[in-house]
């Protein structure tokens, strides 16, 4: 199996970088980083004139946490600076150990 250990993340944005939103790249998941670094451009250009500014970031990876991430969190400031991560959301699921017996299992 190969990990991942880039993520490429592409945000259009509006001209006052009030409007923001991901752009889909043909290629997003790298086995490094410095793929993911070498393809940023390619990227870029292939989704030229989709937005107005166009910014794109590559996010690490953690092989431990890679089957755990199910978001990525991204804001665009005012002067154009693009903050992310991948984020592990906090969802607990409940189980109860105990199981009752059934009402058919009781009958003779």
């Amino acid at each position: 199996m190969e990990h991942i250990a880039a993520l490429l993340l592409v945000i259009g944005c509006s001209n006052t970088m009030a409007d923001c939103h991901e752009l889909p790249v043909p290629v997003s998941v790298f086995a490094t980083a410095d793929q993911c670094v070498a393809e940023r451009p390619f990227a870029m250009g292939d989704v030229q004139g989709q937005a107005e500014h166009i910014i794109a970031k590559c996010l690490a990876v953690d092989p431990a946490l890679e089957d755990d991430y199910d978001q990525i969190v991204w804001n665009v400031r005012p002067d154009g600076t693009l903050d992310a991560s991948l984020a592990v959301s906090d969802l607990v699921v409940a189980s109860n150990g105990v199981r009752p017996e059934k009402d058919y299992l009781r009958q003779q």
